[in-house]
């Protein structure tokens, strides 16, 4: 039977910070349109992190028993390491999709009742990532998905529940989260390369290869930082210092391009996920403070 903490791994806390950004970032545009709604915020904050979990016990699930993740380089899974049945793996994540859910359906009521199909939309998207006869997740169509929900809908819907209009900064600020939040699964699918491809899982990193997928993640980070000049340029200057975020992602940038693989690459995942974050509070801010 699974511990506790058990649980608590496979929920991967590390990947949360992907959850937390748009939220931060998008509140931080709300806030220099109009102002911030801090319970909408909340509320938001609570779909994000729910949905994120809920990826991540779906995936536990789907992987495990295709048997994807019988044999594994990075961190242990529940059901591909035999710590928890596929049942209670699955129960865990439709937990997860009820809390998201319910905190979505309150946005919803206070805002714009549409917003029920977006969040449909996005929980349909976590389970397909890898569930399902066809999963995307197995097409090479992962990162396109995340840059979508993790970026994009994150990033904008959060700014919207709380301004109910369309900011041009919030896409700009979309465009730099989603790139980021892409590069956590571009590393995350670069180390799994060996093991995806003896399993059938057709990633995009199985797709471009090695060397192309380590460009990938370069060229997400530079995309990154064009988004925050967008952002600066279309509000303050003082966003500029967003920048900031690629201090954390200098080690990172180091591993990946010099060709490391396997466990090497797992501390590359948490320090793309600080960058995220980084990239949110520092862009956030300042908007914040100067509204």
């Amino acid at each position: 039977m699974a511990t506790p903490a058990d649980w608590l791994h496979g929920a991967r806390p590390r990947t949360l910070p992907a959850a937390v950004s748009p939220v931060v970032a998008g509140t931080g545009v709300a806030a220099w349109a109009d102002s911030p709604v801090w319970w909408k915020a909340t509320l938001a904050l609570v779909v994000a992190l729910a949905l994120q979990v809920a990826v991540n016990y779906a995936n536990d699930y789907s992987d495990g028993v295709r048997g994807t993740d019988a044999e594994r380089v990075g961190p242990m899974r529940l059901v591909g390491s035999g710590a928890a049945s596929p049942a209670a793996v699955r129960r865990a994540a439709f937990l997860a999709f009820a809390v998201a859910g319910l905190a979505g359906l309150v946005l919803a009521a206070t805002t714009a009742w549409w917003l029920v199909v977006v969040g449909l939309v996005s929980m349909v998207a976590a389970w397909f990532y890898t569930g399902g006869k066809r999963p995307y997740g197995y097409l090479a169509l992962g990162e396109v998905m995340v840059f979508v929900f993790f970026g994009l809908v994150a990033v904008v819907g959060t700014a919207y529940v709380q301004t109910e209009t369309w900011e041009w900064p919030a896409l700009y600020a979309a465009v730099g989260v989603g790139a980021l939040a892409c590069a956590i699964l571009v590393v995350n699918n670069l180390r799994d390369i060996p093991t995806d491809t003896s399993t059938g899982k057709r990633t995009l990193a199985v797709v471009l290869g090695d060397e192309r997928t380590r460009s990938l993640y370069l060229l997400l980070v530079l995309a990154a930082a064009a988004a925050v000049v967008a952002v600066a340029v279309s509000t303050t200057w003082w966003a500029l210092l967003g920048l900031g975020f690629v201090v954390p992602l200098l080690p990172a940038l180091r591993t990946v391009r010099g060709g490391a693989t396997g466990l090497a690459l797992v501390p590359v995942l948490q320090q793309t996920g600080v960058a995220e974050l980084a990239w949110a509070v520092l862009v956030g801010l300042p908007l914040l403070a100067l509204r």
